[in-house]
């Protein structure tokens, strides 16, 4: 048994990185405490009473050594937000949620005399105002940045003549903008013509790799994560409890190349949620595996939509995946695929999703949008939720 506490409190060390600060502290603390926890283990031979005393000392210790193990880890990751995983712990952050949905200002003290800026690269509606508002949640400044509306336009491609219309580069540009604040949202898209930098993420990264400030994505090229976990949390509000519920995500026609983000994060959202994630559009229009893993693809959309939950719409262009040639290109507008009461009379009285805007009778008919099973304005009043739970992260991770 003795070995048995020794393993369970040095273990809690194994994944500890260096810093400065708080996190350099719980690695102390950290330390300590798992070394004090083979050190109450040795007497576990005594008395029945000395030896249910030395193995709650060892597990007390072992467990404080984790904790603290586990709260540097936390901080480390949510320096950044852009996938599921930066948030460890999906049960948790739907706790958390439900917590804070009950009372927005519980955390007001976390962003006092500190700033975040928003910049936005591409237009906005729920992104914006949600992320204004969750960020007056917890107690922050705002500062808002329309890059294409009042300021210079900059340049983010590294190594060109800067002789034309662009007066600024984005590597002078993000340190100063750092300089006026403390964490850092970016709102970007994807261009749709060059797959290799839509998805290494080349704008967001700079970002992160020069600003020196915490960056969470308000939609990037490949992700949109704070419209996922809102989406998450209207599932999580409307499931049938005791039941796992089966996810449809189908893709539906739109007269415009739209990029690939909200599908992508939808399906990684799902597949680390406790539901039965499908996936259906026509042939060509396969996402990336690094978003929609294992989960099933079915082709026939009527089948798909047999016993569902939950259905969401929305329209993506070609990820290049199947057909690299024909990244981020239309390869259909079928109107069959329009999400309309025909295909919603096979599942089982499922809920109907979008993230908004939706063209409706292109995307989803009127009436079905309009019908009792829509959660299309919960889904996004659950943006600001999405948002402060987030930020409530990243603040408790700045210390």
């Amino acid at each position: 048994m003795q070995h048995f506490y020794i393993f369970i409190g040095c273990c809690s060390l194994l994944k500890l990185s260096s810093g400065s600060g708080e996190k350099a502290e719980n690695c102390l603390f950290a330390l300590f405490y798992a070394r004090l926890a083979p050190l109450a283990a040795p007497k576990l031979g005594g008395g029945s009473g000395e030896k249910a005393e030395n193995c709650l000392f060892a597990l007390f210790y072992a467990r404080l050594a984790l904790t603290l193990t586990h709260k540097t880890i936390t901080e480390k990751r949510m320096n950044t937000f852009l996938h599921a995983k930066d948030l460890t712990n999906i049960d948790l952050a739907l706790r958390e949620a439900a917590e804070i949905k009950q009372e927005r200002y519980k955390y007001e003290h976390l962003g006092r005399h500190r700033t975040a800026l928003l910049v936005f690269f591409n237009n906005s509606l729920r992104t914006r105002l949600s992320t204004q508002k969750a960020a007056r949640n917890l107690g922050l400044d705002v500062i808002v940045l329309d890059v294409n509306q009042g300021a210079w336009k900059l340049e983010t491609e590294h190594g060109v003549v800067m002789d034309g219309d662009k007066s600024e580069h984005l590597l002078e540009a993000i340190p100063v903008m750092a300089s006026f604040c403390d964490i850092i949202g970016v709102r970007t898209f994807a261009g749709l013509t060059d797959r290799h930098a839509d998805y290494t993420e080349q704008i967001l990264n700079q970002f992160i790799l020069h600003s020196g400030k915490p960056v969470f994505s308000m939609e990037s090229a490949t992700a949109h994560p704070l419209q996922a976990f809102a989406d998450l949390i209207t599932i999580e509000e409307h499931r049938e409890k005791g039941r796992r519920p089966k996810v449809v995500l189908t893709w539906a026609p739109h007269p415009r190349a739209l990029p690939q983000a909200v599908p992508n994060s939808f399906a990684e959202w799902m597949l680390a949620a406790d539901v039965d994630l499908v996936v259906t559009h026509p042939e060509g229009y396969e996402l990336d595996p690094l978003f929609v893993g294992d989960a099933h693809v079915e082709y026939d959309q009527m089948r798909a939509f047999e016993d569902a939950d939950f259905v969401y719409a929305k329209n993506w262009s070609c990820p290049g995946v199947t057909r690299p040639d024909d990244y981020g290109k239309i390869l259909s507008t079928d109107p069959s695929w329009t999400v309309t009461a025909r295909q919603m009379a096979v599942t089982r009285d499922a809920h109907f999703m979008h993230c908004l805007p939706v063209r409706r009778n292109v995307i989803v008919s009127d009436e079905v949008i309009e019908s009792p099973r829509s959660l299309v304005i919960p889904e996004a009043a659950n943006r600001e939720i999405s948002a402060t739970v987030v930020l409530k992260r990243m603040l408790e991770a700045m210390g």
